[in-house]
């Protein structure tokens, strides 16, 4: 099999990558190892809990032990499925804040500054503005991506918004748009009730075009001759085979399945690859190296009445919430129930937010696990720009062996400085006059737990990935001895090869990361392409005029 250019991975970039390069007559083929993503496990959005914790969707990785929580191994989900991990994930869409692309150029991946990351954030939109305000000329309209909002209706979704309001806070009508700063609603890939990942909007559309192939397959490793990658190694229907591609080869295969592909291909720190006997290709330090994630607590407080989803939480309920969704696409099922958010800063002289809220209206763990208590509510909160690194390294040469991975959570002073921080900040919002009606006991923590010391125990034993992985085939200038691809996403030192996913990100954005992994996906193509890049915008991302003097 030959096409111009092979994609290896069909997740949120490489869906992307498909969509618009058949679009411009490029032969494409697509290389997954994972399978259908049909079903309502997958498709309807309150079921968001089920596909991350299957084996059939994840590839189910976990971390090595975390040496400053305790010794814990989280889990580290990416889907292995039709879509990635943009059909597993929670389908909250954020962009990030315009100073993490400005950030971004400024250490070396010039092209990548707000100004010229946003025409392509609108490129992929369909906002679907009409029917929920927000910030019009500041999205797309006509994108394959849909994004809207949920209903809202429940009472403990709007208290959210309000006690941010009364403790201080700006609020925000669209995070996604001038202002990030602020409590207000969320944004979803949800369209007409339904997961709305890459595969819908992207890829599905590609494959009705003769141009695009996609093949179920196991990547093991890329094939490179005299310094120019030619195509693909992989095992499909047990039988070994090699991918040819005309002018292409294209990683999108996660910020933990890329970095491995590189290594096993002979691409990463020489060191390295000699240990597993693998000849090296390209010398490049950073390869692994740089990566970064998300990590949360949740703070959960008990309701007084019975507003919150506990109600729903019966199996009478969801098989009531599941016809209903299934049969109509309405109801409880047409939502991720993640309808409030908010975006503060720390403390005076943080420039733009660097704290995210996820406010859920029930008590519950992320794999689907209620509180015992019953009724309540609880905000997913945690620091933005941790500056603790880890690494994603090889357990063998053997590509189906799962590699280590290893985040050094918490391995900062600043890391613990701020997870108080969030846990304090979260409690004086809980106790707002907006909360008053609904408000019990504080579940967890718990009220007892005050001190620095108790709150660090609690969080060495709490604290849990947002599943946000990044930057381990970090994008900088060709001369940065760490970067792996240069700005228009080329690996440095190997022909005809480029990375295009979350794993190039120099420094991880605000808030989720499906919707910055997609624009890299849009990006990126016009690279590929050799076009010229969309032309920058001008809008100005509205920040706080007093940070410099004012937390809030």
């Amino acid at each position: 099999m030959q096409a111009d250019y092979v994609i290896v991975g069909a997740g949120s970039a490489g869906c992307a990558m498909a969509y618009r390069l058949s679009e411009a007559g490029k032969s494409v083929i697509v290389i997954e190892h994972g399978g259908s993503d049909a079903g309502p496990l997958i498709q309807m959005p309150a079921a968001l809990s089920y596909p991350m914790n299957m084996k059939a969707y994840d590839w189910g990785y976990s971390t090595q032990a975390e040496p400053h929580l305790g010794g814990r191994r989280l889990a580290t989900p990416r889907g292995k499925v039709i879509g990635g991990s943009s059909s597993i994930n929670g389908m909250v869409y954020v962009r990030g804040h315009a100073r993490d692309f400005d950030h971004w150029e400024e250490t070396g991946a010039r092209g990548w500054a707000y100004a010229d990351v946003l025409p392509y954030y609108k490129r992929m939109e369909h906002w679907h503005a009409g029917l929920h305000g927000g910030d019009p000329e500041w999205r797309g309209t006509d994108g394959p991506l849909h994004v809207s909002r949920g209903p809202r209706r429940n009472p403990l979704v709007r208290a959210f918004v309000e006690a941010g309001r009364q403790a201080g806070y700006p609020t925000t009508d669209d995070y996604n748009g001038e202002q990030q700063e602020g409590f207000g609603p969320f944004d979803a890939t949800i369209h007409l009730g339904r997961r709305w990942s890459a595969a819908n909007a992207y890829l599905r559309p590609a494959l009705k075009r003769p141009e695009c192939t996609l093949i179920r397959a196991f990547a093991r490793r890329i094939v490179i001759a005299e310094g120019r990658a030619t195509g693909v190694e992989v095992d499909r229907k047990g039988v070994r085979e090699v991918i040819h591609a005309g002018k292409e080869v294209i990683v999108a295969a996660s910020s933990i399945n890329s970095p491995k592909l590189l290594m096993l291909s002979g691409i990463g720190p020489a060191a390295h690859l000699a240990q597993h006997g693998i000849d090296v290709v390209a010398d490049r330090a950073g390869v692994g190296q740089n990566l970064q994630d998300h990590l949360e607590l949740y703070i959960q407080q008990a309701a007084t009445q019975p507003v919150s989803l506990f109600t729903y939480w019966k199996l009478m309920w969801k098989a009531i919430i599941g016809a209903q969704w299934l049969f109509g696409k309405r109801g409880l099922g047409t939502s991720n129930q993640f309808e409030s958010a908010a975006f503060v800063r720390s403390g005076p002289g943080v420039e733009y937010p660097d704290i995210q809220f996820h406010f859920l209206p029930l008590a519950i763990r992320y794999d689907g696990k209620v509180a015992a208590e019953g009724h309540g509510f609880q905000a997913h909160v945690g620091p933005m720009r941790s500056p603790s690194r880890g690494a994603v390294t090889l357990a063998s040469a053997d590509p189906a062996e799962a590699p280590h991975i290893l985040f050094n959570y918490m391995s900062h002073p600043q890391d613990w400085e701020d997870f108080r921080t969030c846990i304090r900040l979260t409690r004086e919002i809980f106790a707002q006059e907006a909360f008053a009606p609904f408000r019990g006991h504080e579940i967890q923590p718990g009220a007892a737990v005050q001190s620095d010391d108790e709150l660090d125990a609690f969080i060495r034993e709490h604290a849990e990935s947002a599943y946000h992985p990044c930057g381990t085939c970090k994008m900088g200038a060709v001369d940065d001895p760490m970067a792996v691809v240069d700005p228009e996403c080329r690996v440095i030192g190997v022909e005809g090869l480029r990375v295009a996913d979350s794993s190039i990100f120099p420094r991880i954005t605000n808030g989720n990361l499906n919707a910055p992994s997609i624009m890299v996906g849009e990006k990126a193509s016009d690279h590929i392409l050799g076009r010229a890049p969309l032309a920058r915008a001008n809008e100005q991302p509205w920040i706080h005029p007093a940070w410099a003097t004012s937390q809030r």
